[in-house]
């Protein structure tokens, strides 16, 4: 059996914002927004991303796909590096990389019908004639399950659910390999959100894509991920397969995080033991020195105060950045704690 190779690969990469400030408005710091980070996506895997509001998800996703211009680091693509390239000559890589947004209502111009939105991209880098992209445009719409009566509608006329498979057929219109999904079912009620996730997990084996999966909604990212990466204040603090992370999770950030997951089964959830966290999450623009995290774990040593600990593979494809656990594979020691 082939191993699958990596479609997306991430080193070091780095988002910093610049603060400006005095009377002649000079940079004085910066949001480490996103502050090197490293990761590879197989083909045809979904890798979720998981973490709290403000610990750089999003703002990761955008600069994998240039959306934002990155600070530093490298970002390969399908065998091209894309992170040094011309606006022209990304443009022509653009096809293979998509993103669906967040907000449907907010990424979907009302003044443009379904047929125009879904059309766009075949506008931009086709030569087609109208009618053959009329024919992709209503093969877009049956692949997301959308009447092709909706064609001339305009958004206000449609749903919250509607109005993302909307915005999935447009990022489809170009046969792209990968697909950066940002909170894509946050904006939606609850009754959909699993009908789109059902959806977007059905094009994926049609389609053979890849995904990116940002969402801070753990539960629906076990349901969906083959591998989840968990974010802290900008770095990568965790990354392992998706059973591994919520059976045995070795980053004390992690467990806290699954602590707060609802558990269905009342008699269970009784013995569950919350962790909650103390104190806020630190400003981007002024972390703590050492391991970000080090402020608010209940299992801080000394060295954590100076140190920032490297993402290491603790066991067999499961990382963690965590001083305790590299103490751990010293002693020979692994596992939960």
């Amino acid at each position: 059996m082939n191993t699958p190779r990596a479609l997306v690969e991430v080193r070091d990469l780095k988002m910093h914002f610049p603060i400006y400030g005095g009377v002649l408005k000079r940079q004085i710091g910066a949001v480490k927004a996103v502050d090197g980070v490293s990761f590879d996506i197989l083909e045809g895997e979904t890798l979720g991303i998981v973490g709290e509001s403000g610990c750089g998800k999003s703002t990761c996703g955008r600069a994998v796909l240039r959306l934002y211009e990155a600070t530093a680091g490298s970002i390969t693509i399908d065998g091209t590096d894309i992170a040094t390239m011309s606006q022209e000559e990304l443009r022509q890589e653009r096809p293979k990389m998509q993103m669906v947004f967040q907000d449907p209502q907010a990424s979907l111009n009302p003044r443009m019908t379904v047929a125009s939105l879904i059309g766009e991209p075949l506008d931009e880098h086709t030569k087609w004639s109208r009618q053959k992209k009329l024919e992709r445009i209503y093969e877009l719409m049956d692949a997301v399950g959308l009447n092709r009566e909706f064609a001339h509608r305009y958004p206000h006329a449609f749903s919250g659910g509607q109005r993302q498979r909307i915005g999935i057929a447009r990022a489809l219109a170009l046969n792209p390999k990968f697909i950066v999904c940002d909170e894509p079912i946050a904006a939606l009620d609850v009754s959909i959100q699993a009908q789109v996730v059902n959806l977007l997990e059905d094009l994926q084996k049609q389609f053979g894509l890849t995904y990116m999966f940002i969402s801070h909604d753990l539960s629906m990212v076990r349901h969906i991920a083959d591998r989840v990466a968990v974010m802290y204040l900008g770095v990568i603090v965790e990354l392992a397969p998706v059973q591994a992370m919520f059976d045995q999770p070795l980053h004390p950030y992690t467990e806290a995080l699954l602590s707060a997951v609802p558990e269905p089964d009342p008699s269970l959830s009784m013995q569950k033991d919350r962790i909650v966290l103390q104190g806020d999450v630190p400003s981007p623009s002024n972390p703590p020195q050492g391991c970000n995290f080090c402020t608010r774990c209940s299992k801080v040593m000394d060295i954590c105060k100076i140190e920032q600990p490297e993402l290491r593979e603790i066991e067999p494809g499961h990382f963690a950045a965590c001083h305790l656990r590299n103490q751990d594979q010293i002693t020979g020691r692994t596992g939960g704690a």
